[in-house]
């Protein structure tokens, strides 16, 4: 692993008029020696990043940072303007800026030096030791902290000295106890500091309240929610807190152990520049008595997610945490049916329960073993996706009215849809529930005894008794048309199960298609194996296509997507549709529609030849399950070579070849280049 910053990463003379010009200049540097791969597109996570909140700092500093997937170690450019910059700060332009690139998945060492940088940053000998530097050796040493920070002499200031910010309003003093009395406990304050990136203002905002803390006489501990994870305060810490600050600008996480306490709220920002005002404020409001409203604890699907997000995200991702654990089971449960199919016939479905009859030396007798596993297996699908749908919204405490809903929906014949509305309907009832102020007596007794008693009862009248019919009504009249359209229209229905698959990539509508022909393996037919046949083939093509495209015009892609293009050939032949994602995440409007017209050629070819599949899983690795394999792996192929042209199609019309070194090798190591 190279080092931080080395004397090529930084520029004493730093001579660009705006921040875009500037982070050019020194992303250039780390394009250079090999930190970036894609000069453009790493330009283009930092603008992302400075559009979310501006990285200007009091005392003219300026640290523009991203995570990218484009730089390939942490990395940190210097840069000094003598004419300053403006990054947005108050106080006026910046004359040192930092430019920090760090990995999409950078280790939590490096991330944990960054923090060190954020943390010198507070300190006046430190910057002061940057603007009088003249060697760019020095420079970097110092930043590494290879070399001590001197202090310039106070009778020679630098030239470019900044003035020093206007000193914070001294603190109210300390009530002195009165003679022969014990000493007051000091007051005692916990804080989080948190930001987007999680690599900069995360540690500025928690260096800044400890100094003002100390300042105080008050005793402060923060905790950092940062890039490279957080480590919780002691919990005893925070039980004997007199206070609480929040000084962040996403969700803080596990909010709830704070809730009881004087709260101050704020962005990350006002931690770095008005920490001693925050520490009067709660201070205030711990001697008004003011405490804040007990926090209901994130769902496990919200605690990482971006303050930012809708509601259509947040959606998807509780529905996604449904499939997720659901998954498992359709595995298990439909590759143990479909052996026992193979080793039994369609018929072994009939066969008595071997917990009455088992002959140990008859295959029939194993066959229908696995069958009644299996079936056991399947039965879980429907409670297991309402309960988790209902967890990922709500926690725990959402579990039980989820599997109650989604057992009921499997009573009333209402399928997938009705479990996946029951799984939702749970999670809300439960967060409503959540919502109401209860006494504190009784809140140790909520989550296990009155929120699964109360919302159990609601969800079940719901479906019993006013939704539930309906929905039943609605999957079934779905199945029916979709069932109708086998026969004669079987290549109609191949075309919209390919179309299906291949739209969101796994997301719901990919569910709703996958969901529809593993119903039909627990009770199979001719019909329902072709329809397990076309949805898998389809759902192979798109990352399958991806991989094939980057390989034959790898120029049209980024390196990092000619990597993902590796991965995606395992994902793509394994069934995992979700290996698309990366290319359709960073060009949906060429992707989606490429991958929808090779799903739908593949789906419609899977049912034109009649091909049937036994297992709900397994990709090219159950082809022994497949019937007429030979033209089943031909429809996949076709379907790939449509989405793979059409998406080479599309990217050469939209924009001409990549340029730089990143990409020399893309075509057999020929070179491009673009005349200026």
């Amino acid at each position: 692993m190279s080092e931080l910053i080395t004397a090529e990463l930084v520029d004493l003379d730093l001579s660009a008029e705006t921040k875009d010009a500037a982070a050019r200049s020194l992303a250039e540097r780390m394009a250079a020696h090999g930190r970036v791969t894609d000069l453009e597109g790493f330009l283009a996570d930092v603008a992302a990043r400075e559009a979310q909140m501006p990285t200007g700092l009091d005392g003219g500093i300026g640290i523009p940072h991203c995570r990218s997937t484009h730089v390939t170690e942490p990395t940190l450019a210097f840069g000094r303007s003598a004419a300053g910059i403006d990054f947005g700060a108050p106080d006026g332009p910046a004359d040192l800026i930092f430019l920090i690139a760090a990995p999409a998945g950078g280790d939590a060492d490096h991330l944990s030096i960054l923090s060190t940088l954020a943390r010198q940053l507070m300190d006046e000998s430190f910057t002061g030791a940057l603007r009088s530097a003249t060697e760019a050796e020095r420079t970097a040493a110092l930043i590494r902290g290879d070399a001590p920070a001197e202090e310039p002499p106070a009778e020679e200031p630098a030239a470019d000295a900044r003035p020093e910010a206007a000193p914070a309003p001294e603190p109210a003093p300390e009530p002195q106890p009165a003679p022969g009395s014990a000493p007051a406990a000091p007051f005692r304050i916990v804080a989080i500091t948190s930001c987007p990136t999680g690599i900069a203002h995360t540690y500025m905002a928690a260096e800044s309240l400890e100094k003002a803390g100390q300042a105080a006489g008050v005793e402060l501990f923060v905790e950092t929610q940062g890039s490279a994870g957080f480590k919780r305060l002691d919990p005893q810490l925070v039980a004997d807190a007199d206070g609480v600050i929040f000084a962040h600008d996403v969700e803080v996480r596990e909010k709830e152990r704070f809730a009881g306490k004087p709260t101050v709220d704020v962005g990350v920002k006002a931690g770095i520049n008005r920490p001693a005002a925050l520490i009067a404020e709660v201070r205030q409001k711990a001697e008004r008595g003011e405490v804040a409203a007990p926090a209901r604890a994130a769902a496990p699907m919200d605690k990482d997610a971006d303050t930012g997000d809708g509601f259509a995200t947040r959606l998807r991702k509780w529905l996604m945490t449904g499939v997720s654990y659901m998954v498992p089971f359709v595995a298990a449960g439909g590759l143990l049916i479909a052996l026992a199919f193979a080793i039994g016939g369609y018929t072994i479905n009939k066969a008595p329960s071997v917990a009455d009859h088992f002959l140990w030396t008859e295959s029939t007798s194993w066959a229908a073993l696995l069958f009644q596993i299996g079936s056991v297996a399947f039965g879980f699908l429907v409670p297991v996706l309402a309960g988790f749908i209902a967890y990922g919204m709500a926690d725990r405490p959402g579990l039980v009215p989820g599997f109650v809903g989604g057992a009921i929906a499997l009573t009333i014949n209402a399928g997938f849809l009705g479990g996946l509305i029951a799984g939702l309907l749970a999670g809300a009832v439960v967060m409503a529930i959540q919502r109401v102020t209860i006494p504190t007596v009784l809140r140790g007794i909520m989550p296990v005894v009155v929120i699964p008693l109360i919302s159990s009862a609601i969800v079940g009248f719901l479906m019993f008794l006013v939704i539930g019919k309906p929905i039943a009504a609605l999957q079934k009249g779905l199945t029916d048309w979709l069932s109708g359209l086998t026969g004669a229209n079987a290549i109609i229905l191949g075309v919209i199960l390919g179309l299906m698959m291949c739209f969101d990539l796994g997301g719901p509508l990919n569910k709703v298609a996958y969901a529809f022909a593993v119903g039909g393996l627990a009770n199979p037919n001719e019909g329902s194996l072709k329809v397990m046949a076309a949805v898998m083939a389809a759902g192979m093509v798109p990352p399958l296509a991806m991989a094939l495209a980057t390989t034959v015009r790898g120029r049209l892609f980024t390196k990092a997507e000619r990597e993902n293009g590796k991965a995606a050939w395992v994902l793509g032949a394994s069934f995992i549709t979700e290996g698309a994602i990366p290319f359709a995440a960073a060009d949906p409007l060429r992707v989606i529609p490429a991958a929808m017209a090779g799903g739908a050629v593949t789906g419609a070819l899977s049912m034109a030849f009649g091909c049937t599949l036994r297992a709900p899983h397994g990709g090219i690795f159950v082809v022994p399950l497949i019937g007429q394999p030979f033209v089943y792996l031909l429809a996949i192929a076709a379907g790939t070579g449509v989405s793979a042209g059409l998406v080479i199609l599309l990217k050469g019309l939209g924009k001409p070849p990549r340029t730089g070194a990143a990409d020399a090798s893309a075509d057999g190591g020929a070179e491009v280049t673009v005349a200026a």
